[in-house]
């Protein structure tokens, strides 16, 4: 049987390419982060995680820049 680690987006370094498994918020952040794309099955890669400031990443060929408290809350693996 296979273990998936689950872990935060927060904790992923750059350059590395994971799959959301889940938004851990509510209604309005999972519409929020829906209409954006990041659903689950989504591949996301981490371009910027300097443990401050925005946290930039690239889906879909976009790239776009998220906030601490939200990429917390996007479960990933």
């Amino acid at each position: 049987m296979e273990t998936t680690i689950t872990r935060p987006l927060s904790q992923v370094d750059e350059g590395h390419t994971v799959n959301i498994i889940r938004i851990d918020g509510g209604r309005g952040l999972r519409v929020r982060l829906t209409t954006m794309g990041l659903l689950p099955n989504t591949q996301v890669t981490v371009i910027h995680n300097g443990r401050s400031g925005p946290f930039v990443i690239s889906v879909k060929n976009s790239k776009m820049a998220l906030g601490r408290g939200i990429v917390d809350k996007i479960m990933v693996s």
